[in-house]
């Protein structure tokens, strides 16, 4: 088999998590692949190459995007150049559509198969997008069961490869294991806080969420409380913000990585809305969803959505499973009371893990051999080195 060239550009931690699964297969199916973009730790340890630092793609909300947009659009342009030179065999852009559909559409243009791993949420808000995403991509890989139709019907080729994350988290998690693992006392309760992966999410996050979790160790002062952060740099803004609060005497657990163990060990989390959600209910955790940004980005984008719902557990239910608290309703007050209605609730606890375990079932397939073995039918099929 001859050595492809693949380009793939995820632009955050979650994008980075898929879009190494991706490469683990293809390792699988042709370990001669050479794969380079923009990318993360994840996709790194797969022998990704990153010509730039996906932190300076990972920024969420209009206004924010636009503080940025002359460094992220550089970045872009250099990109595109440097791949129009190439011609590689296929360029995947993985999540981000605002930075990669625009990409994908001159690469189109000129002859390059593009794919897109992760659909934008049409189905939820800019479902006129689908336009662009047929100008853009040559085909796309959705996770979610109900999106492979809708690409169909618009006349894009697409492929349900299931998500990621449920092949990666066990149906039945080993709670016990987790919090040996941290440390943690297995007989004492525990908050896992997820303020989001993003400069931006722990900018508006964090004090938030700290002031919620020290009302819920007001009420049970025996309360554990963990927060996995990214990376080094996350770590470092977060432990800033806190101490400007006046917060540092909350007693934290304060980690880099162990997302999952942190997940895995706790009786319930609080998270900001995103694929964290997902993975905490692929866990099969109660949990409080909460998502603040800056106030002119939410005017804007709180009348564009086609839903009641912005957590990725309530969407794909269809209903409220687990509460929601947006922007000025997201106080510490409203969320330590939901949270300590979820901790206290057995009945609700085991409708979760019900509802949520068949989620998990629904969404598990092989997606890493899956993915990586679409991405070779599409180079095979545009005749690609």
């Amino acid at each position: 088999m001859n050595s492809p060239i693949i380009s793939l550009v995820a632009g955050e931690a979650s994008g980075d998590m898929l879009a190494a699964r991706m490469l683990s297969g293809l390792r699988a199916l042709n370990p001669d692949a050479r794969t380079h973009g923009i990318g993360g730790p994840l996709m790194a340890e797969q022998g990704f190459v990153s010509d730039f630092a996906m932190e300076k793609l990972s920024v969420r909300g209009v206004f924010e995007v636009l503080m940025h947009y002359r460094e992220i659009s550089g970045i872009r342009d250099q990109l595109t150049q440097q791949l129009l030179d190439e011609r590689p065999s296929v360029f995947i852009g993985v999540d981000a559509p605002d930075f990669n559909l625009d990409l994908e559409i001159k690469l189109k243009q000129a002859g390059i198969p593009t794919m897109h791993y992760i659909s934008p949420s049409i189905w939820a808000w800019r479902g006129w997008r689908i336009k662009k995403i047929a100008e853009a991509v040559s085909h796309m890989l959705v996770v979610f069961p109900f999106e492979e139709a809708i690409y169909q019907r618009a006349g894009i080729p697409a492929t349900y490869v299931g998500h990621p994350l449920a092949q990666m988290i066990p149906l039945e998690p080993d709670v016990a294991a987790a919090r040996n693992e941290l440390g943690l006392d297995t007989q004492r309760r525990v908050l896992t806080l997820l303020p989001g992966s993003r400069m931006s999410e722990l900018k508006y996050n964090t004090v938030a969420f700290i002031r919620t979790a020290k009302i819920l160790c007001q009420r049970d002062p025996q309360l554990q409380i963990c927060v996995p952060m990214v990376g080094a740099k996350q770590r470092a803004y977060y432990s800033k913000l806190v101490l400007d609060a006046q917060l540092d005497g909350v007693p934290i657990l304060l980690m880099e990585g162990k997302s999952h163990t942190a997940i895995a060990a706790a009786d319930v989390v609080l998270v900001a809305s995103g694929t964290a959600s997902l993975e905490v209910a692929l866990y099969k955790k109660p949990m409080v969803i909460a998502y603040k940004m800056m106030a002119a980005s939410w005017h804007v984008l709180k009348h564009m959505a086609y839903q009641p719902w912005i957590g990725l557990p309530n969407i794909l239910a269809e209903e409220f499973l687990v509460p929601e608290f947006l922007q000025s309703r997201a106080t510490p007050e409203a969320m330590a009371d939901a949270l300590w209605q979820q901790l206290n609730d057995e009945a609700k606890q085991g409708k979760l893990k019900h509802r949520f375990t068949e989620l998990h079932h629904s969404l598990l397939r092989d997606s890493a051999n899956l993915s990586a073995q679409a991405v070779l039918d599409v180079i095979a099929k545009a005749g690609r080195r």
